[in-house]
């Protein structure tokens, strides 16, 4: 239990620089089989060894860690993705994606945790091998935090990046003025956290509809981000600001552009899902990840993500290699931070929200992409199903969701503080 007396927190050093463009550069290329120089022909897992072996010579390669669920992911320079296969021993799976037009990533799913030793490429460049140490939960999750590992191929046996036939710069105008910053309400004191929330959706933006009772998502988020905010004032304890406290609409990069430039020490969204079968129902908590946890997550986040096109026009304009650039900027601490968070979520609301299974899910929600402020996305419930619509569209409902995230958020910044 928390006593009465209100405590601060001491704010850590943030990177607070804005990426800005100028121009655009697009690059052009005549003979567009030169991009990809190798195809990934198989992926081989051997007895604690695993080898990717190429048709052709590749550019490089790079190896990085993703703890909470544990992934080794491989990016291949000058590579295509080609098919994998199934998971045996310390593997339980291997997927395989285009990051972009240059760029495949292997990701591993590991059925326990353990680090890459002795990666290598072969003599001739046509293969890749490294072999899997296993280690303990905690050592896995502190090398996850570091940089990743760069493996060359020998210097006569490396693909050459593809030649540039011309180049287009195309002037992108003025940037348009950013959304003016919501007051921040609670204690007069800025050394308590500041929690931004975040009413998913908004304006011509109505996101999920009930088709029971017609019930729109943007009203019944910013009914729960009310009550959540009402809940945390309460407390004494947090400084709360709202990116939209009515009806109107932002666009994703906005959202979290507010939480960065208030300084904000947590981010936290909050949505209502829908699916076209009536009977899912329960509250999910997702974090940021490029490799989405399972099919439904990158479901929802490519549906989400949408909310920034208007007329077939994308007003984020974020490609795959942006995302990709943005996720490898992302402070490792960070990610982490938002998964701990994101499970002692579910723990203290579990007693009044409804939680699914696999509750702690991964996606690659734009929203989310703040490089320096822990972020999650709370989906609620689902709209589409009756009893969730109408628990998140009551009052009451609302506040045993508050009441979860305000314990979720007391917690967490009273074990910041204790770990300091």
């Amino acid at each position: 239990m928390f006593s009465n007396k209100r405590w601060t927190i001491a704010r850590p050093r943030r990177h607070n620089r804005i990426m800005g463009l100028a121009f655009l550069l697009l690059s052009i290329l005549l003979n567009p089989s030169a991009a990809l120089a190798g195809h990934i022909g198989a992926v081989e897992i051997g007895d604690g060894e695993i080898t990717v072996r190429f048709d052709d010579l590749v550019a490089g390669a790079s190896t990085f860690l993703l703890a909470g669920p544990d992934r080794i992911a491989l990016d291949i320079a000058g590579a295509e993705a080609g098919r994998s296969p199934p998971g045996a021993g310390m593997v339980r799976a291997v997927r395989q994606g285009q990051q972009g037009p240059g760029t495949a990533r292997v990701v591993i799913d590991l059925a326990e945790p353990a680090l890459v030793s002795n990666a290598r490429f072969a003599a001739d460049g046509r293969s890749l091998s490294f072999r899997l140490r296993p280690v303990s939960a905690d050592a896995f999750e502190r090398a996850a935090r570091g940089p990743r590992v760069e493996i060359q191929p020998p210097a006569q046996f490396r693909a050459k990046p593809p030649e540039k036939r011309y180049s287009v710069s195309v002037p992108i105008g003025k940037p348009k003025p950013a959304p003016a910053l919501p007051p921040i309400e609670g204690p007069d004191n800025d050394r308590l956290p500041l929690v931004v929330l975040d009413a998913g959706h908004g304006g011509h933006d109505p996101g999920a509809i009930s088709p029971h009772s017609g019930k729109r998502e943007k009203d019944i988020t910013l009914a729960l981000v009310r009550a959540v905010r009402a809940e945390l004032l309460a407390s004494g304890r947090v400084r709360v600001a709202l990116t939209r406290a009515d009806d109107r609409y932002l666009v994703l990069e906005e959202r979290f552009g507010i939480a960065r430039r208030l300084k904000a020490d947590l981010f936290i969204s909050l949505h209502a899902d829908a699916a076209e079968n009536e009977t899912a129902h329960g509250a999910s908590v997702y974090t940021l990840s490029e490799v989405a946890s399972d099919r439904e997550a990158a479901r929802l986040a490519a549906r989400e993500n949408k909310a920034n096109i208007i007329n077939g026009i994308d007003l984020g304009a974020h490609n795959s290699d942006v995302s990709s650039i943005l996720l490898d900027l992302t402070q490792r601490e960070t990610m982490n931070v938002a998964s701990d968070f994101a499970r002692l979520l579910q723990r203290e609301a579990a007693d009044d929200v409804t939680f699914r299974t696999s509750a702690h899910r991964f996606a690659s929600f734009v929203v989310l992409k703040a490089p320096d402020t822990p972020s999650i996305l709370f989906e609620t419930g689902f709209i589409s199903n009756k009893d969730d619509a109408e628990f998140l569209a009551s009052a009451a409902g609302q506040k045993k969701v508050a009441r979860g995230v305000r314990d979720a958020v007391q917690i967490h910044f009273a074990r910041q503080i204790a770990a300091r």
